[in-house]
């Protein structure tokens, strides 16, 4: 069964996803390192794992063609896409082959500066309008995926 997997200990749009992961009956596992309360359906599940880099770990290893992750961990991304998964980050872009490599040395980049005190600080917080582009995102890449890999 395809599948949405949520990087969730600091995901701001999980009731978004349970809300499209509805409309279409895709499976959702929310994994993080911590027990979270997730709606009572049959297609949500919560996965609690221990450890740190744990997380990653278990949707790197689970995920694969046909599945989607929602994550705004750049490594956890490039890791799911080698296993061919599709990945969202929380405010829609999607990560892709031809970007991946660009994100991950932007990555490096803006942690050197943030440690050298050059910037301060982390990502803008969500707006409406990241909310409505992931829920846009969300539903292409559900609809992508349906068509690539069809019941």
């Amino acid at each position: 069964m395809l599948t949405i997997y949520i990087d969730a200990d600091a995901c701001p749009v999980k009731d978004e996803v349970y809300r499209v992961a509805r409309r279409y009956r895709m499976r959702v596992l929310v994994v993080a390192r911590s027990f979270m309360r997730t709606p009572d359906d049959a297609l949500i599940e919560m996965i609690e794992v221990a450890g740190f880099g744990v997380v990653d770990d278990w949707i790197a290893e689970k995920s694969g063609p046909g599945d989607i992750v929602i994550t705004a961990d750049i490594p956890l991304a490039a890791r799911c896409l080698a296993k061919e998964a599709r990945v969202l980050d929380p405010k829609g872009n999607p990560f892709s082959e031809n970007d991946i490599g660009s994100a991950l040395a932007m990555r490096e980049l803006m942690a050197d500066l943030r440690q050298d005190g050059t910037i301060i600080g982390g990502p803008a917080p969500m707006t409406p309008k990241d909310r409505s582009r992931f829920l846009a995102k969300l539903d292409d890449a559900i609809n992508a995926v349906r068509r690539a890999h069809p019941a």
